[in-house]
């Protein structure tokens, strides 16, 4: 196991053989006699305590703590003064600036070493309590992924036709929203709102989604519900409100002639507007009880037909891009759509706690 790194910042000289004569048994030192020396260094960030003079010539202390405070990489490095001076001011501005501690000069050598013994052991106790967080976290956020995807196979599991559309649609959607230069975080949601757009299901009689033949009116109203019911399941989980818009407005219309509040364009939530590529997509090249899976190149036309009526210009043009690129016509195979979509949730979910 590596010593902890002390990195001393101080323009004298016989400070940086003093620190080394009490803690260079313990630690690995290095010593700058600048905080612009330090900084250019890189060891800033790497280290595990920083002893800084408040007093220097040029740039002093409190100003070289403002710059490790507002770079990411030195932000969490906790700082230990070294002054001379024992006014009460000094002090309480250190504290502002975000000092961990004080230790005055000259400093009696078991001062400096308890001290900093007891700042280095904090702040990996501080550490180890952020990964183990990130890690509960990670193990939640898998269990939650897969509570959702249990919950679209049972909505799935009402249509014949359909078994596995959920989880396909929720691989298209995550493909949509990288083509769209989202984020990992958005497309994470984005994926997630794919798997339970259609929960609503849930509340629609079997015979009627399964029914092989025209439905009535009647019947079809029945099945736009599940569009408000979806929205009733999902709006009371606080901590993603957008699985309840995916599911309210996927099948609004760009033009507004949709379903079950007429939105147009931009007023139609931008997931929604996205959960409707994809959803249409795996309706147009999956075997359903009042189609068949269509050519590709007829799929592609609709999305160019369709565009600025049924569908968001800017998503529909990244969909067919996402074709162009799909040369073997592999996205419409079942297993590739339940493989991609699995991938992308474990890549997703993984890549939001990569730096924790």
């Amino acid at each position: 196991m590596r010593k902890p790194l002390i990195v001393i910042v101080d323009d004298e000289v016989l400070i940086h053989e003093l620190a080394r004569n009490i803690l260079g048994s313990e630690y690995e030192l290095k010593a700058y006699a600048s905080g612009d020396d330090c900084i250019a260094s890189g060891m800033a960030g790497l280290a595990d305590l920083i002893l800084l003079d408040v007093k220097m010539p040029v740039k002093g202390g409190m100003e070289v703590m403002k710059e490790l405070r507002a770079d990411p990489k030195t932000a969490g490095v906790p700082v230990i003064f070294l002054t001379g001076d024992d006014r009460r001011d000094t002090e309480v501005e250190g504290f502002k600036a975000g000092a961990w501690d004080f230790v005055r000069k000259p400093f009696a050598a078991e001062v400096l070493r308890q001290r900093v013994r007891h700042t280095v052991e904090l702040f990996r106790l501080q550490n180890d309590l952020q990964r183990e967080v990130a890690i509960q976290t990670l193990k939640v956020e898998h269990l939650s992924e897969e509570i959702m995807i249990a919950l679209a196979k049972a909505v799935d599991a009402k249509d014949h036709y359909t078994n596995g559309h959920s989880v396909r649609v929720a691989g298209y959607a995550a493909l949509l929203a990288l083509k769209l230069g989202m984020n990992e975080e958005e497309q994470y949601k984005i994926h997630s709102l794919g798997l339970l757009h259609d929960v609503g299901k849930i509340g629609v009689p079997g015979e009627i989604i399964n029914k092989p033949s025209r439905l009535t009116d009647e019947e079809f109203d029945q099945i736009k519900k599940h569009t408000t019911m979806g929205y009733n399941i999902l709006k009371t989980i606080t901590e993603l409100p957008e699985l309840a818009t995916g599911a309210r407005w996927h099948h609004e219309k760009y033009d507004g002639s949709g379903y079950p509040d007429g939105r147009a364009g931009e007023d139609i939530p931008y997931a929604a507007r996205i959960i409707c590529v994809a959803d249409c997509y795996d309706a147009m090249t999956s075997n359903r009880s009042y189609s068949t899976i269509r050519e590709q190149d007829k799929v592609r036309s609709e999305f160019v037909r369709c565009s600025g009526t049924q569908f968001d210009p800017k998503i529909a043009e990244k969909m067919t891009v996402l074709m162009d690129e799909d040369i073997g016509y592999l996205m419409n195979e079942k297993e590739y759509g339940r493989s991609a979509a699995a991938s992308n949730a474990a890549l997703l979910i993984a890549r939001r706690h990569r730096e924790m």
